[in-house]
């Protein structure tokens, strides 16, 4: 089974939070774990604002960067490049879901695993969750 992990669900593999467990056990059982370019961009920023929220120090926000970049190295994550037709169906996606407060970031991730064909993702996110199942796709949610 190939999916899409989202930025709010794998940080808890990284940071200990809410279904941080549940998530560990989820994904030592995934075959294939996408993810997206954006996604590491997005990970460096969460760790380094609660960094500067005082939640760790600069000691504990380099052991999780380092443990991202052996998780890719190992290939227990697939980075999948950022491309220009992932914006293009990205700003298509704002209009499919009008009702849904979509984020620009989000849409790039949604676009992003539709053009990867991968039907799964996971995410902590309830917009992001809600998205997902609008366009179709199966949801393993870790939100509250």
């Amino acid at each position: 089974m190939s999916v899409y992990l989202d930025t709010s669900a794998l940080l808890k593999r990284y940071l200990p939070e809410r279904n941080s467990d549940t998530f560990e056990s989820y994904f030592r059982d995934v075959e294939s774990a996408q993810i997206s370019r954006l996604t590491l961009v997005e990970l460096r920023s969460a760790l380094a604002r609660k960094r500067r929220e005082g939640r760790f120090d600069t000691a504990k926000e380099a052991e999780a960067l380092n443990e991202i970049s052996t998780d890719v190295q190992d290939g227990l994550l697939t980075v999948c490049p950022a491309s220009d037709l992932h914006f293009v169906a990205a700003f298509h996606l704002m209009g499919k879901l009008p009702e849904l407060p979509l984020r620009t970031l989000d849409a790039l991730h949604l676009a992003t695993a539709q053009t990867l064909e991968i039907d799964t993702l996971a995410t902590a996110d309830d917009v992001m969750r809600r998205a997902a199942e609008a366009l179709g796709l199966t949801v393993v949610y870790f939100g509250d």
